[in-house]
């Protein structure tokens, strides 16, 4: 009976060969072993928390508003995310910018510099997943040699000589006369500038309530001994722009730069 009778064809009756190296391959394969979970749970988390400190480093970093200082555009507690990358290659912060900076040193009391309490806060804090305390936001009025004087017969804050239209973001309060200094009170006209290289004159949206440039001026009704200068912020003290407001959901939106402040002349 020949291999045919039996229902078996010429290849079936060959002995086994090698298995291809393709086969080979798929049970090496198999045999490859993981990690278990909770390795591959640490690695990731080490990976995000490596991530995390290096876009907070770089690229983008989260705050709140602490006071009432910027309204109505921010309100206290609303969280904001700040970009650093507008000040890159010495880009420096501009007129109409709304910044987050350290504080200079005195601008803040003990309660607004503590920043988050709890330590699972604080170390996201430190990794810029949560708000830290110890900063200060606000608008750039004036840049290196500027001058900012308040104010013209409508009350408007003027910038190398040219009135700022704010209406679209300055607080409507009763109660100040006029977009400029501190006080609810206009009565006393002041220049400030022209503002120093590396230094930003930086004011409040809420005029009559924010601790600004202005409070920090010397004035000289009241000072004989004031020393120029602590109006001026740091340019190195500023970690960046304020893009975005974040949070409440319902009030999310972009923070942009005023178009009043593309025809502020230059320094002379």
């Amino acid at each position: 009976m020949t291999s045919h009778d039996r229902g078996l064809s010429p290849s079936d009756t060959q002995p086994e060969g090698p298995r291809s190296s393709s086969s080979q391959d798929g049970e090496k394969g198999s045999d490859r072993h993981h990690l278990p979970l909770w390795q591959e749970t640490i690695l990731l988390l080490a990976v995000a928390l490596v991530l995390a400190i290096a876009i907070k480093a770089l690229f983008l970093q989260a705050f709140y508003i602490p006071s009432e200082s910027m309204e109505p555009g921010l309100v206290r507690d609303d969280r904001i995310l700040v970009q650093k990358v507008s000040y890159w290659g010495g880009g420096e912060p501009q007129r109409g910018d709304v910044v987050v900076f350290k504080d200079p040193g005195g601008w803040l009391n003990a309660a607004e510099s503590a920043g988050p309490s709890g330590t699972l806060p604080k170390v996201m804090a430190k990794i810029g997943l949560y708000p830290s305390g110890g900063h200060l936001v606000k608008r750039v009025i004036g840049v290196a040699g500027d001058v900012i004087e308040c104010c013209d017969e409508k009350g408007r804050i003027l910038v190398n000589g040219k009135p700022l239209d704010e209406e679209t973001y300055v607080q409507d309060d009763k109660g100040t006369k006029c977009n400029g200094p501190m006080v609810n009170q206009c009565s006393t006209d002041w220049t400030a500038g022209p503002v120093p290289e590396g230094r930003v004159f930086v004011m409040g949206d809420n005029r009559g309530h924010s601790a600004d440039s202005s409070q920090h001026m010397c004035k000289p009704a009241a000072e004989t001994d004031c020393v120029s200068g602590p109006e001026f912020v740091p340019v190195d003290l500023v970690v960046g722009r304020v893009f975005v407001l974040m949070w409440p959901r319902e009030r999310f939106d972009w923070v942009a730069r005023p178009d009043t402040f593309e025809d502020i002349p230059a320094a002379s």
